[in-house]
């Protein structure tokens, strides 16, 4: 999975809290990843597939007319989904008896105090929250009511860009007036360097559109929960408790992301 993005300024991080006049730099929580290879890719290219029937269910095949389709075609390059299965995906999904996937997004807490956001592409509902209920159980979390974790998150739109040509300090200006909120520079799954753009939900589209209209792929675009507060301090084997459910949630086929607020 690529990395779940934490708030930019988190507490003792040092790093600036939104938007300023000079770029700095964003600060991201990783994910620890415990598959091997193949099983990641597999899942991977499973979760992609998922986002893009739910885009298609939502707005049709046609990518042009279709934004979130273009960013779930987007994440599948990324994820360096072959194009044959990106092909397969859309065709399953504008076809009869496919599956019918929806969105739920659950809230709870990890061990700790650990909060979670947790996204889920199912087509069977009791089955996806009884597995999570079941891993909270194993591994002493807890599944929250709807709006019991949610108000500690910001829901934001993320666009990861490959800064090799870029002028960042001159895109930023540029995105300003199109709802750029924060920017700032940060490390992909193989430390190699990427921009990091966010904005409100409501300036997704506008933001979307400048980024495209400078001629700029991303390499991947998201809608995630930023954390506004932080869990920090735990030792070593606290913090290894609280990851292990995220891990677990994580290698759910149900599973899309899983946001959480460990500094």
């Amino acid at each position: 999975m690529t990395p779940a993005d934490a708030v930019v300024g988190g507490p003792g991080t040092g790093y600036q809290t939104g938007r300023s006049d000079q770029m700095g730099r964003i600060f991201e929580t990783r994910k620890a990843t415990i598959f091997a290879r193949n099983a990641r890719v597999a899942k991977a290219f499973a979760r992609c597939a998922r986002e893009i029937a739910i885009a298609v269910k939502g707005g049709g095949p046609s990518a042009e007319s279709n934004p979130a389709l273009r960013r779930a075609l987007q994440n599948a390059r990324s994820a360096n989904m072959p194009k044959d299965k990106v092909e397969a995906a859309i065709k399953r999904a504008s076809g009869e008896g496919a599956n019918d996937f929806e969105e739920i997004v659950y809230e709870g807490y990890a061990a700790h105090g650990v909060a979670m956001m947790i996204v889920a592409a199912t087509d069977n509902p009791t089955r996806t929250v009884a597995n999570i209920r079941a891993y909270m159980n194993k591994f002493s979390g807890n599944l929250g009511a709807s709006g019991s974790v949610a108000f500690s998150f910001t829901k934001m739109g993320v666009f990861r860009l490959n800064p090799e040509g870029l002028d960042a300090e001159e895109l930023e200006l540029e995105l300003i007036d199109h709802g750029l909120q924060e920017m700032g520079e940060s490390t992909g799954e193989n430390d190699e360097p990427i921009l990091v753009v966010r904005c409100n939900l409501t300036d997704f589209g506008s933001l979307q559109a400048a980024i495209e209209a400078k001629g700029v792929t991303p390499i991947s675009t998201a809608v995630e929960y930023i954390p506004q507060t932080w869990v920090e301090g735990l030792a070593d084997e606290q913090a290894t408790e609280s990851m292990a459910l995220v891990e677990r949630l994580e290698a759910d086929d149900d599973i899309l992301h899983v946001f959480h607020n460990l500094a």
